[in-house]
């Protein structure tokens, strides 16, 4: 299982980003249900986004923000970082492992 931390940088002003905030929050859910991602939200300032996933492979979360309504609409870039979790709290096990 590879893991991934995804930085979003909005290229739009926040009065056309709020455009589509509920259907980017609604894919979002997408990748909640599906076991992709494990919490995401804006950052201080609401410049973009910070989001951590798993998945087999750096294709699998490629493909799947491709879909992602900020991406389709060009408004935001996304730069994804893949990273090994060596250390972590105990609750986070599972995730981490794939299971």
């Amino acid at each position: 299982m590879s893991h991934f931390l995804i930085e979003i940088t909005y290229k739009v002003p926040t009065e056309k980003l709020d455009e589509f905030v509920s259907l980017h929050r609604s894919f979002l859910q997408t990748g909640y249900d599906s076991g992709l991602l494990l919490y995401s939200g804006p950052q201080e300032p609401r410049v973009g986004g910070i989001i951590l996933a798993r998945a087999e492979s750096k294709e699998v979360i490629i493909e799947f923000f491709s879909h992602d309504p900020y991406q389709k609409n060009k408004i935001a870039e996304y730069r994804l970082v893949e990273f090994n979790p060596v250390k972590f709290q105990p609750f986070l096990q599972e995730w981490i492992e794939g299971k």
